[in-house]
């Protein structure tokens, strides 16, 4: 097994359901990763060192979930020069805004990439094009992911077009 070249952390094992989109995205790319819980309140210490050693074990890119006061990603930038990307995790109040705002509003020379409330997949998928710049094969896979994407969106059209909106609802399980 090669290095990781992607971190994703999130602050609670209750982040894991929506962080497993961005594990899945690596997966399908084939690219090395590692998952770990690091919280910014309960493990400030774990947060410092991990995000300090991250670019010496070779990560490229760190993904990093929070919801709530979501202090995770930003902390997780303020230690590394490394590419953080930031997924506000819904919680049990506000719908997961407090977290997208906490995530979205960081300070001048400090940025956090941010994607949607529960982007984890977006995260993934955002880690593997900044890989990708540098790497070609990868860069061809993600290509080929948007071509599937594009053609899964043309025979969905399609089949619109030839059927009833009404039968294609229900098709839908609408």
């Amino acid at each position: 097994m090669s290095k990781p070249l992607v971190g994703i952390i999130m602050g609670s094992d209750s982040d894991l359901p929506v962080m497993s989109a961005a594990a899945a995205i690596c997966e399908e790319f084939e690219i090395e990763f590692e998952l770990d819980i690091v919280s910014a309140h309960r493990t400030p210490e774990k947060l410092v060192e991990y995000s300090k050693s991250a670019e010496a074990r070779g990560l490229k890119v760190i993904i990093a979930g929070a919801g709530g006061a979501a202090h995770l990603p930003g902390m997780v930038a303020s230690e590394t020069v490394l590419p953080v990307i930031g997924v506000p995790v819904k919680g049990s109040s506000l719908e997961g805004m407090d977290s997208l705002l906490s995530i979205v509003q960081m300070p001048g020379g400090v940025p956090v990439a941010t994607v949607a409330i529960n982007g984890a997949k977006n995260a993934g998928i955002l880690a593997a094009q900044i890989i990708g710049s540098s790497d070609s094969t990868l860069r061809e896979k993600i290509a080929l992911y948007k071509q599937e994407m594009k053609a899964q969106v043309d025979a969905k059209s399609e089949k619109l077009k030839n059927i009833e909106y009404k039968r294609y609802l229900k098709e839908m399980g609408n």
